[in-house]
């Protein structure tokens, strides 16, 4: 069973899966990568209506939902691995970290924290759209040697902490490429 993170290292893992998520969107104007079929964070979108259904929560209702998009686009990916249970990824640390940054996410919402204020430098949703500065964001993350397989990319790292393997997870998006290139790191079983 994997340790339990503390609040600092829940929210960079947060910032990292929620920017991702937010630049993986298809819709929007201007448009995204296009990752996964959603509008659910910007105001002019999904965002619009979570404002006037839920004007409290709004803001993490529509980042839970994004983020939860992206996990499922990330769990069809996995499943073309042999062995797609042993890998994390970055919507994706195994079942105890799992819920740890459900819980997490639920608190910041109970909280009604602001998502800029306690998601720290790595969280850029909301700023305008710039490939080339969401580039720069995964640049500075981190690099590790990647091996590209039909399935994804595999990241070789000796890194045991979720933090550090989440900063190389998403260092390995780059190139972004049309389609969600399932960036994974395998650990032992």
């Amino acid at each position: 069973m994997a340790a339990k993170l503390s609040s600092t290292e829940l929210d960079e893992i947060l910032a990292i899966q929620l920017t991702v998520a937010w630049a993986g969107e298809a819709a929007g104007d201007p448009k995204r990568l296009g990752w996964w079929k959603s509008d659910l964070v910007d105001r002019e979108g999904g965002g619009d209506l979570f404002v006037r259904l839920i004007p409290k929560t709004a803001v993490w209702a529509s980042l839970g939902l994004v983020r939860k998009a992206a996990i499922r686009v990330d769990e069809t990916a996995r499943e073309k691995l042999a062995h797609g249970d042993r890998v994390w990824t970055l919507f994706h640390f195994g079942f105890a970290v799992d819920e740890q940054l459900r819980d997490r996410l639920a608190w910041h919402r109970n909280h009604q924290n602001v998502p800029s204020e306690c998601l720290g430098a790595r969280y850029c949703v909301g700023s305008d759209w710039s490939k080339p500065a969401f580039e720069s964001v995964l640049s500075g993350l981190g690099k590790s040697k990647v091996q590209v397989t039909p399935s994804g990319r595999q990241i070789e790292t000796a890194a045991k902490s979720p933090v550090d393997v989440a900063r190389l997870l998403g260092g390995a998006l780059l190139p972004l490429t049309a389609e969600y290139p399932l960036p994974y790191a395998e650990v032992a079983a």
